[in-house]
């Protein structure tokens, strides 16, 4: 069974340890009781590998935390399982002629989860964070230059210039709509207008939401997320019926007999990155040599056990715009070890962090690692945490290589726009005057034939230049309960709650 887009469970988040919140421990046991079948009476179970980093979700870059966040807080509009953008928290929107206004009407009939009426000054005081000097997705939504509210139930955004991908940049979890005023205290005690509510969050153990009954009265009530970061024991779990869906690997699906599996083309994308403002990596002709040295076929076998699609630039086969590099440098050892030794770059050592969190991308580092000491170039490996990951390397660009994941987009600038030279999250230190010309032509283009030219273009160039070896594009591989419906991929990483129900 293969959906399009898919949903990311484990990709980038932090460690932050906060205190267990919520009602006390025998109130959540019983709460957990309520919500299911004959066979299976405690509540709808979710393995996941590690704790969010705080529930805010203006402070975070975290997939992970998005999982949950998703599900407790809403957006002014939503995408459906085919892409299309469709009103959530505003009732309509539209856009101007000229495209530089978005003008959203509001829905009246909305509470945060506290009693409070929701209405339009919500939603500036949530664009405000979004782009203050703390919001890590600030660099977004700079080309907004106003935020006017009209009345309760209207509000209108004022862009620099017309954009294609205006309307989808409110649809990602991290536009989430927050109260007026929240403040800091989102990051231990969320309150959404979402279908969930937090009940009780003990760190390293779990995390328990609870429905909001007037949301969706067919949704299941009570989820409970468990913090599982061995993968055997989701599995182990899994199989005992202790838990309802997890997302494995393919080396497992054959052990899980009856299960539910569910294969996604995901949209996301898999890269070794590379620094370079490193004194070697600087030089194009060795990235190349680098990327000619990894075979990525086998790479995808070992690693993630043939669940993949090999990938030549920063962008998935499943979206529009795509156009197969692949072969811009194919695996050719014995040329890259020859272009090692011309370039007189034998002998040179790089270090490359790998997230502990991650086994799969410290097991293809490995690899990796192997392969360059082949073609002459030495590699020491350091694991860190993936809270250190993620302010060391994402953060401080304190790297030469890594291996890391990226996950999906609606629209491919947001996959792209990352390599512009000025963006705080360029962590390859690229720059390339055409692909900033090309980024920034594409986010005003509105003709579609056009955006798409562009989009190929920048593909080109980065499979050309090699800022990053470009693994592939990953299949996900879940195993579900074969007694819940409602299991739905998106071309982003959420995990709609609402979505699902168990067999009556």
């Amino acid at each position: 069974m293969k959906n399009k887009f898919g949903v990311l469970f484990v990709a980038l988040m932090l460690t932050f340890v906060l205190s267990a919140c919520g009602k006390g421990s025998e109130e959540v046991e019983d709460l957990l009781k309520e919500n299911k079948t004959e066979e299976t009476k405690d509540g709808l179970k979710v393995a996941i590998s590690v704790d969010p980093d705080g529930l805010d979700p203006h402070r975070t870059t975290a997939s992970s935390t998005f999982v949950i966040t998703n599900n407790i807080y809403d957006t002014l509009v939503k995408v459906t399982e085919d892409g299309e953008i469709v009103p959530s928290l505003a009732s309509s929107y539209e856009q101007s002629e000229d495209g530089k206004t978005l003008t959203f009407h509001l829905r009246d009939d909305v509470k945060f989860h506290d009693g409070t009426k929701f209405t339009a000054k919500d939603v500036a005081y949530s664009f405000e964070r979004i782009r203050d000097d703390l919001g890590p997705r600030k660099d977004n939504y700079q080309y907004i230059t106003e935020v006017n509210v009209i009345d309760d139930y209207t509000i209108d955004f004022k862009a620099e210039a017309p954009s294609a991908s205006f309307i989808s940049d409110f649809a990602y979890p991290w536009a989430a709509i927050v109260k007026d005023g929240s403040g800091d205290d989102l990051k231990k005690s969320p309150v959404g207008t979402g279908p969930y509510r937090l009940v009780n969050w003990t760190p390293q153990d779990n995390i328990v939401l609870e429905g909001v009954e007037h949301y969706n009265k067919g949704a299941i009530k009570n989820v409970e997320f468990k913090i599982m970061p061995d993968s055997t024991a989701q599995v182990t779990s899994f199989k005992k019926g202790d838990i309802d869906l997890i997302e494995t690997t393919g080396d497992v699906v054959e052990t899980l007999g009856d299960a539910k599996i569910i294969e996604i083309d995901n949209n996301s994308v898999q890269l070794m990155a590379m620094n370079l403002e490193n004194e070697h990596l600087k030089d194009e002709k060795l990235r190349q040599a680098i990327n000619m040295a990894v075979d990525k076929e086998e790479l995808i076998n070992a690693v993630w056990w043939g669940y993949g699609k090999e990938i030549g630039s920063h962008y998935p086969p499943v979206l529009k715009g795509y156009v197969d590099t692949t072969n811009t440098y194919p695996y050719d050892v014995d040329k890259a070890k020859q272009l090692v030794k011309e370039l007189g770059r034998e002998g040179i050592t790089l270090n490359m962090k790998l997230p502990t969190d991650y086994p799969n991308y410290v097991a293809a580092g490995q690899i990796i690692a192997e392969k360059l000491e082949a073609i002459g170039i030495h590699v020491k490996i350091e694991t860190i945490e993936w809270g250190t990951w993620l302010t060391d390397v994402y953060g401080n660009r304190d790297y030469d290589l890594t291996v890391v994941g990226h996950t999906g987009r609606i629209d491919g600038y947001d996959l792209l726009e990352k390599y512009g030279s000025t963006r705080s999250d360029n962590y390859f230190n690229y720059k390339n005057a055409e692909v900033d010309n090309l980024l920034s032509s594409i986010k005003v283009e509105l003709d579609d034939d056009t955006r798409m030219d562009m989009y190929k273009r920048v593909q080109t160039i980065l499979a050309e230049e090699v800022p990053a070896v470009y693994i592939q594009a990953p299949t996900r591989i879940y195993a579900i309960n074969e007694d819940l419906e409602g299991f739905t991929s998106y071309p982003i990483d959420v995990f709609e709650l609402k979505d699902l129900k168990f067999k009556e």
